[in-house]
């Protein structure tokens, strides 16, 4: 990886973790790679990295198709976005410049464990609940005591806990980092102009003050 698009600081890492919870889970199935889309909650347990908690439908293979302590890849993805050429200033004078695609992800490795027990799910789902609906900004957030016991109890059956140990974390914020600066703004401009602000607020995070 190019050292101007590595990513390494822990915090920022895992801040983008928890923007965007939603993983791809990749694993090596009988049938060959496979992956699953799962929401993850990250866990600071006092390890250099954390873990990744998850559930997933009892009907769904994957629990019963991993190993215990079998390694794994979770992929999480922020920002993207297409660059036209034409929005670098330079490209105008030279025509020395291609499109490309801007991007923040951040690939995590680990041991997979499964946990199929009542008491690790209803903690996962809890903390799942909790964290996201305190983002849907309600005066008053869902929460498993809202619905029967027995409704409750019935759902957390059908499904299974998941536990990923963070190994290793690698993070790519290809932003533009290697353009000049007014290829850059201008980059920014052009997507500010489609409306796509994630990815140019990112792209103005990496520069450096005075670029």
């Amino acid at each position: 990886m190019p050292a101007h698009f590595e990513e390494i600081r822990t915090e920022v890492l895992h801040e983008l973790l928890a923007a965007h919870p939603l993983g791809a889970l990749v694993r090596n199935a009988p049938a060959g790679l496979d992956a699953d889309h799962i929401p993850f909650h990250l866990e600071h347990d006092g390890s250099p990295h954390g873990r990744l908690l998850a559930h997933v439908a009892r009907a769904n293979p994957l629990w019963q198709e991993v190993r215990n302590g079998e390694e794994v890849l979770v992929i999480f993805r922020a920002a993207q976005a297409y660059i036209s050429p034409n929005w670098y200033p330079s490209k105008h004078e030279a025509h020395r410049q291609v499109p490309t695609w801007n991007y923040q992800v951040v690939h995590v490795h680990g041991a997979i464990t499964v946990h199929d027990d009542e008491r690790y799910v209803r903690g996962v789902v809890a903390r799942l609940t909790r964290e996201h609906e305190a983002a849907t900004g309600a005066a008053r957030p869902w929460k498993m005591g809202d619905s029967a016991p027995e409704y409750i109890d019935e759902m957390l059956g059908k499904i299974v806990g998941l536990e990923v140990a963070i190994a290793r974390i690698v993070g790519k914020w290809k932003l533009g980092q290697n353009k000049d600066a007014r290829d850059r703004e201008g980059a920014e401009q052009g997507l500010r102009d489609r409306g796509e602000d994630a990815t140019a607020d990112a792209m103005q995070a990496t520069r450096k003050p005075g670029s």
